[in-house]
Order: structure tokens, then C-alpha cells, then sequence
């Protein structure tokens, strides 16, 4: 098998017509959309060719310090954007940010060690992304629905309260239901993988010239790496959200308003 040629910036170029017919699709249905769409496709460019560059130095230079570095920062940035998702929640964004760094950490310390990849910044890096990126949704949806929960079922949980329960064993339904929400998306792209569409690790391999039965060794260790970051990431805000949740008495804080949309 031969690699494709990558496309040029004229090639890049080109693409663009798929966002205008977005972006005129959107205005024709008067979604509201269009400015938007036409905003996050110049971001997406310019945040890539930003990341670009900084790889290149990062991959040449950086060795395993400048990845940890970056995989510090992309923790940092994760953990603040699912906070974004339970405005309201005490510490959400210590909650969120520890959690996902808990997942990432395990997750590629444990694939490091075993020797599945190596520490070399273009290997660690990429591999570390996918994985924050997989902690970084469940824990978002950790969070969100952990904050319904609390809104909807705080009656239930008060009760449970009142008949002598601890906080854990009040919050145990409802943190059940947040993390079955949360972990569900994981599970299901690891049922169908392969079945729906060629996952991207998997696509990118063969894109380069690999063969299938190659790429899909590397594909399985994507999928179950996502799985158990999507889990560890999930517990974690889950047991973390339940103690800030709940003072030294077991007494469940009153949430603010949630924010106008």
C-alpha cells in the first residue's frame, strides 16, 4: 500500500465550501446558527496551525519534560471546559480538573509501563489527547447530571438524610444514574467500533499506508484506553463531586440558580 498524497493549503482551501454550505444550510433554516459555524471553523484553523507549531518545537526539542508539559496544559484546559458544563456545583473545577487528570495519568502511566507505547513526544502526546479528550466528555457528563440530580431529587435525598443515611448512601441512586449517563457514550462507540465507521486511529494508519490487520491492533488499544478513561474519569467526579456536595454534617448544600442561557 501506498500513502496518499496530503492535501495542500489549496486543498484546505477547497474544503472551505463544505462549511459555506453549512453555514448556508444553517441561514436558510434560520437556525441562528451561521455566525457561529463560520466562527468555529476560523478558530479551528487558526488553533491548529497555532498547536501546529508548537508541536513542531515540542517534537523536536521538547523531549518527555515538554510532553508532560503539554499534557499538563491540555489537563488544564479539559478540566475547565466540563467545569463550564455544572456551573454551580461546589469546586466544580478543582472536581473536574482532578478527575481528569486522575484518568489520564493511570491510563497512560499504565500504557507506558506495559510498554503499549513509548515516551517519545509524538507518540505521547497524540495518545495522551485522545485519552484527556475521552475523560474530559465523561466527566462533563458527570458533572451535568450529577447537578440535575441534585435539582430534581433533593426531596428524595433529604429523606434518605432524615431516616439516618450518610451522604454516600443518599447520593448512591443518583450518582449510579450520572455515571451510567456518563459512561454510556464509551461503551457504546466500543460495541459498534468498526461496524459504523473506521475509528480515527485506525484511519489515520491506513491513510498512511498500514495494513488493516495492523491498524486494528493499534485501534483496540485506542478503544479500550477511551473505556477505561471514560470510567476512571466518571468515578472520580463522582466521589468527588459527593463530598463537595454534602458538609461534615451530611447536610446537602443549597446549588445556586443555574445560568441563563
Amino acid at each position: 500500500m501506498t500513502a496518499p498524497a496530503i492535501p495542500g493549503w489549496p486543498g484546505v482551501a477547497a474544503s472551505a465550501a463544505l462549511v459555506a454550505l453549512a453555514a448556508l444550510l444553517a441561514a436558510r433554516a434560520r437556525l441562528g446558527l451561521t455566525a457561529d459555524m463560520l466562527v468555529a471553523a476560523a478558530r479551528a484553523l487558526g488553533q491548529l496551525v497555532a498547536v501546529a507549531a508548537v508541536l513542531a518545537v515540542v517534537f523536536a526539542h521538547g523531549g518527555v519534560p515538554g510532553s508532560l508539559a503539554w499534557i499538563a496544559v491540555m489537563v488544564l484546559i479539559a478540566g475547565h471546559v466540563a467545569a463550564r458544563r455544572a456551573r454551580g456545583l461546589p469546586r466544580a473545577p478543582s472536581v473536574a480538573t482532578l478527575a481528569v487528570a486522575v484518568a489520564t495519568v493511570v491510563t497512560v502511566a499504565t500504557l507506558v509501563v506495559s510498554g503499549v507505547i513509548d515516551t517519545r513526544p509524538h507518540v505521547l502526546i497524540p495518545v495522551a489527547g485522545m485519552v484527556v479528550s475521552g475523560a474530559m466528555q465523561a466527566t462533563a457528563l458527570t458533572l451535568t447530571r450529577l447537578r440535575e440530580e441534585v435539582e430534581t431529587a433533593r426531596p428524595q435525598i433529604e429523606a434518605r438524610l432524615s431516616l439516618g443515611l450518610d451522604a454516600a448512601a443518599a447520593f448512591a441512586p443518583h450518582a449510579r444514574t450520572a455515571l451510567r449517563t456518563a459512561m454510556l457514550p464509551a461503551v457504546d462507540a466500543t460495541k459498534v467500533v468498526g461496524l459504523i465507521s473506521l475509528p480515527g486511529a485506525m484511519t489515520g494508519l491506513i491513510l498512511a499506508g498500514v495494513e488493516p490487520l495492523t491498524a486494528i491492533r493499534y485501534q483496540i488499544v485506542v478503544m479500550y484506553m477511551l473505556l477505561a478513561a471514560a470510567t476512571l474519569a466518571a468515578v472520580t467526579t463522582a466521589r468527588l463531586a459527593r463530598t463537595a456536595l454534602f458538609d461534615e454534617a451530611h447536610r446537602l448544600h443549597e446549588l445556586p440558580a443555574p445560568p441563563s442561557r
